[in-house]
């Protein structure tokens, strides 16, 4: 790493004074702006290597560490153009009447780059969401890889994949989707989430019993998930307006045509919600076996019908 950011110093530098040399033999002013904007890219480019090494050694937290080489590279491109634009135009005027002609012709010619542009800073600055958050923008979700000045690269999840499971596919949104979309983030400022388990109950099973036998199981399984989720919750109160919120594992019964169903409703961590699910539908399963009078219901569909039988006289019995 350290090898290749010096070669690359050492490329801006040379052409800086290769270009400065020949300023000075050949009388071409285009040479000499050539040679400062070098010069300049040699310097920025510098100070880019040094505050991402300053960030590597002293950010403990990746996430952290990467939006922040993110933002000095953005910072450092701008310092550039800064730069750049000083070197090459001279006159005050003609700078303001080319950049209002060429701002003019960029904004039709190049309007969906620009709004991807714009999403992108909107996407850093705000902190809407960042590099291992769990997003979904329309029809897609997945978990952010990275947080280009363009696009998001995700590792999607879902569509065929059930529970929240990646799919194997990387995807790439337009950052302009953030402006005028609905971005879901499942871990901006908390890890929970709540999930359910519908449980149909035969009305002649032993119902009380069940919610019973259900609640130990949830409360073994999501005791610490629980208190964490509580913290949270305190947590982002002092930076939301968020009423009291119930995390404590409760279970709902609802009377149906066919059976009594339960609707059990735990807390469980965002990217382990499968794991957890299958957990505790499991130990319930093995739970309903155990305990005498708890039966599961099912859908039974009976077939009532008539069937009509032809009888074909082929005259054998004549004439005996």
């Amino acid at each position: 790493m350290v090898i290749r950011e010096a070669a690359y110093f050492s490329l801006f530098f040379a052409l800086a004074v290769v270009l400065n040399r020949a300023s000075q033999y050949y009388p071409y002013p285009e040479l000499f702006k050539l040679s400062l904007t070098f010069a300049a890219v040699a310097a920025v480019y510098l100070g880019y290597a040094l505050l991402s090494h300053i960030a590597t050694r002293f950010v403990q937290d990746s996430k952290t560490r990467y939006s922040l080489n993110k933002a000095i590279f953005i910072l450092s491109l701008l310092v550039v153009i800064v730069i750049g634009i000083r070197i090459w135009v001279q006159e005050t005027q003609s700078l303001l009447i080319s950049y209002g002609i060429l701002a003019a012709g960029l904004a039709i010619a190049l309007q969906d780059l620009l709004r991807n542009f714009v999403g992108g800073l909107y996407i850093i600055i705000s902190g809407m969401y960042r590099v291992g958050d769990r997003i979904s923008i329309g029809e897609t979700a997945g978990d952010v890889m990275d947080v280009g000045m363009m696009n998001t690269t995700l590792m999607e999840i879902g569509r065929w994949v059930h529970g929240d499971q990646p799919t194997g596919r990387i995807v790439t949104i337009p950052n302009a989707w953030v402006i005028s979309g609905v971005v879901h983030n499942s871990t901006k400022d908390h890890s929970f989430m709540w999930d359910e388990i519908a449980l149909p109950l035969t009305y002649e099973s032993d119902w009380k019993e069940a919610v019973r036998m259900v609640l130990a199981i949830l409360v073994e399984e999501t005791e610490d998930l629980t208190a964490q989720a509580e913290r949270e919750i305190d947590r982002i109160g002092e930076k939301y307006y968020l009423p009291k919120k119930v995390v404590e594992p409760s279970i709902y019964a609802t009377l149906t045509d066919n059976w009594i169903l339960l609707d059990i409703r735990y807390v469980t961590d965002v990217r382990d919600r499968r794991i957890m699910h299958d957990r505790i539908a499991r130990r319930i399963i093995e739970g309903v076996r155990a305990t005498p009078g708890i039966s599961i219901a099912s859908e039974n569909v009976e077939v009532h019908g008539t069937q009509t039988i032809f009888l074909k006289d082929d005259g054998a019995g004549e004439g005996t």
